[in-house]
């Protein structure tokens, strides 16, 4: 099986304030705290979320 993409995405910024919609997709990616990183594959739905959030988020490829 050759080697997956993945994603290494950091929660920057707060969700206090956020729209709920936000928040639930916060957490349904794995975030617990600020400053915490999730690894999460590199396909369409992981971009989707990504792209919801993207304001409160920073992305590198691994």
């Amino acid at each position: 099986m050759a080697s997956e993409k993945k994603l290494k995405i950091t929660l920057v910024k707060s969700t206090i304030g956020a729209i709920p919609k936000h928040v639930a997709t916060v957490k349904s990616m794995g975030f617990k705290k600020l400053n915490s990183s999730v690894e999460l594959p590199d396909n369409a739905a992981t971009r989707g979320q990504i792209q919801q959030i993207r304001h409160l988020v920073k992305v590198e490829e691994i």
